[in-house]
């Protein structure tokens, strides 16, 4: 299924939570923060107020609450407006 975002929307793929132990100690999932960056997947057509910045392949940094998860063909995704996108990460 492919999933085409509407109007200054952004569909991010949030790069996997890296798994920390502490002493020996895993700590579950649970307990993990939330990933704050992702992979932009698809990007809407913007408005007339507003152009699109980021595009398809950008790796961002985004809001710890920011976005609506959604599950498509068994992957997580977030969709955001584009404004919830702190940055774009460059190499």
């Amino acid at each position: 299924m492919t999933v085409k975002p509407l109007s200054d929307r952004v569909l991010i793929e949030p790069v996997a939570a890296e798994e920390v132990t502490v002493g020996g100690i895993i700590i579950p999932d649970t307990a993990k923060e939330k990933p704050l960056r992702g992979y932009v997947k698809a990007v809407g057509n913007g408005t007339k107020d507003e152009a699109m910045v980021v595009k398809e392949g950008d790796l961002v940094l985004y809001g710890k609450y920011a976005g609506t998860e959604l599950e498509v063909d068994g992957v997580k995704y977030l969709m955001m407006r584009q404004s919830d996108i702190l940055a774009i990460l460059e190499k």
